[in-house]
Parts: C-alpha cells; sequence; structure tokens
C-alpha cells in the first residue's frame, strides 16, 4: 500500500502454509490473534471460494494469494517460459471471487538464463496487469530469484519488479550473508512489496525455535534486513507495510528423532513473531520519525560471533 495521508502501519499476515483446516476458520483466529489478513493459496472450490470472501468481508481482513509457477516450491524444471506463463494465467483466472491485496507469486525456475528469466518477469507482471492484479515475485529457492547474485542482475533489467522477500533463502543458500551479500539487500531494497518473516541459518532455512537465546543473533539480523527494506518502502510512500510471519512444515519443522511429533507449535512461533514484529516496528516507526534521514542499526560483520556491546533495544523483546 501506497499514499501520504495515513501514517506507517504494520500488517501483519497469518500463513495458510501447512493449514489443512477450513479457511474460513482461519480467518476467524487470524482476526482474534490481530492479524490483518491471510496468505494462502486459492481454494480450488468455488463455492469455498465464495464463503472465503464474504467471511474476509466480515471480518474487515484482507487476502494475500500465493501462486506457484509449475510445481508447489520447486518448479518442474522441463518447462519453459511460456508453460510457466500459462500455468501463471490460469491460477489468475481462478480468482474470480476473492479480491486479493495482491498476489505474491513463486515464478520461474533457477535452471534459467537471466535473459529466460527477465522474459518470464516482465511477461508476467503483464499479464497480472491485465487481470488488474497487483503481483509480487518472491525470492525463493528453487525459483529464478533463489540467490542474491542472479536477483541483481535480474532487476537490473527489470527497474519496477516488486519483490516478496524471503531472506531466509538467501541465508541457506549462500551459507551465510557476508557484508557483500548484505549491501545487495541494500541495494535491491528499493524492490521491496512484501516480507515473509522467517529466520534462516547458515545450514537451514528456518531456526528450530526464535524464541530460544541461542537464535537470538540470527533473529537480530533478519529484523536488521527488514528494516532496511522498511525503511525503502516509508521513503517510496508506503503507508502500509505487509509482513508475513511463515515458520512452517514441509521438511522445515524439526520434529522428533522418530519423526512422528513435531517439537513446537508452528502457529505459537508464527504469532511470537507476529508479536516481535509489531513491537519492534513501533519503536523503529518512532525512530525514523523524529530523524527522518536515521537507518537501521549495524548488523554484526561476522555472524558467527555475537556483538561485543549489550543488545540494542529490540533484543529486550526477546525470552531471556
Amino acid at each position: 500500500m501506497t499514499g501520504a495521508a495515513n501514517p506507517l502501519q504494520l500488517q501483519c499476515f497469518r500463513s495458510l502454509w501447512g493449514y489443512s483446516g477450513s479457511a474460513t476458520v482461519a480467518a476467524t483466529s487470524a482476526k482474534q490473534d490481530g492479524y490483518s489478513g491471510l496468505e494462502g493459496r486459492v481454494p480450488v472450490d468455488r463455492a469455498e471460494q465464495r464463503m472465503l470472501a464474504r467471511t474476509l468481508t466480515d471480518l474487515q481482513l484482507h487476502y494475500i494469494v500465493e501462486v506457484a509457477t509449475t510445481g508447489s516450491y520447486v518448479p518442474d524444471r522441463r518447462q519453459n517460459v511460456a508453460q510457466h506463463l500459462d500455468d501463471l494465467k490460469l491460477q489468475l483466472q481462478r480468482l474470480e471471487y476473492l479480491q486479493p491485496q495482491f498476489v505474491t507469486c513463486l515464478g520461474g525456475c533457477d535452471a534459467w538464463t537471466v535473459a529466460q528469466s527477465v522474459d518470464f518477469f516482465a511477461s508476467a507482471t503483464e499479464l497480472a496487469r491485465q487481470f488488474g492484479l497487483d503481483i509480487s515475485f518472491e525470492t525463493h529457492r528453487g525459483r529464478s530469484l533463489f540467490n542474491p547474485w542472479v536477483t541483481r542482475d535480474i532487476l537490473a533489467q527489470l527497474p519496477d519488479l516488486k519483490l516478496t522477500f524471503d531472506i531466509s533463502h538467501w541465508v541457506v543458500v549462500c551459507e551465510g550473508l557476508q557484508a557483500t551479500e548484505e549491501q545487495i539487500i541494500r541495494d535491491l531494497a528499493r524492490h521491496a512489496h512484501h516480507i515473509h518473516a522467517r529466520v534462516g541459518y547458515d545450514q537451514g532455512p528456518q531456526v528450530p525455535d526464535p524464541r530460544l537465546g541461542v537464535y537470538r543473533e540470527a533473529l537480530q539480523r533478519h529484523l536488521g534486513y527488514w528494516q532496511w527494506l522498511w525503511s525503502s518502502q516509508r521513503q517510496r510512500g508506503y503507508t502500509g507495510i505487509s509482513v508475513t510471519p511463515e515458520f512452517g512444515p514441509d521438511g522445515y519443522e524439526y520434529r522428533s528423532p522418530g519423526g512422528e511429533l513435531p517439537l513446537v507449535d508452528l502457529d505459537d512461533i508464527n504469532l511470537f513473531m507476529a508479536n516481535f514484529l509489531r513491537a519492534n516496528f513501533a519503536e523503529w516507526r518512532t525512530a525514523v520519525a523524529t530523524q527522518p534521514e536515521a537507518t537501521p542499526p549495524a548488523i554484526p560483520a561476522n555472524p558467527s560471533t555475537p556483538p561485543s556491546t549489550p543488545p540494542s533495544t529490540p533484543s529486550k523483546r526477546l525470552p531471556q
């Protein structure tokens, strides 16, 4: 959301990734937990779509539609650019009853050349425009935007492309972000439209539990990245900044040695992340309001070494 009349607000969305129940039930729960809306796939059944649309309207909630071209989170690498675009068109045509705030797309393929990816993203953006939809593309493993260097090269040719930043994917692809990759995040922040707030680490896209002190430094580093994106959105006139806490299952979630039982409740973790983001966003917003040119605090240069000084103000919101 952009504009100049309203104060800067954070919109936290509840992710439906891995959720097996009714989306209408999830909407009621999301409202109770203070979320601004839901993010998820489009229900296949049209009657369920209509019911979800009515529920969202009644509860005054928004919906972010998530689509993935030629496959799920990992694409079918045998499919070409035209086939990805055909699949995207079919999915956009299904949005008959929902009126999403925007569409976030897992698009393209990591095996493509930069030229193929540029072709896809340019055509996909135009396709969404023809449907009257705003579209943002996620930085996701297996997809065209799977690492910061390729993303930089693609966006050099597409200056208006909007991104859904999920930096946790880049953290694991790069086995930790060094100063060179962090500079790319700063440089590409002007493309930020939406954020998936999951915390990754050198060897995985999702820390087991961000509430634990052992993952404090990883959480703080991601918060610093998100603040860079918020700063750019603020400078570009956004008044509503959307974030989806996205700790999920599907191999990301840590389980007992036998694999039968999850070690944490994902709804609890995502709600913790939502509250963490709300509190830190409020502090950040106050800081930039009093110091218009303020930048987020520096992130430690060595990801394996904790800061030598006591944690900054946001850290006090973490459990000891």
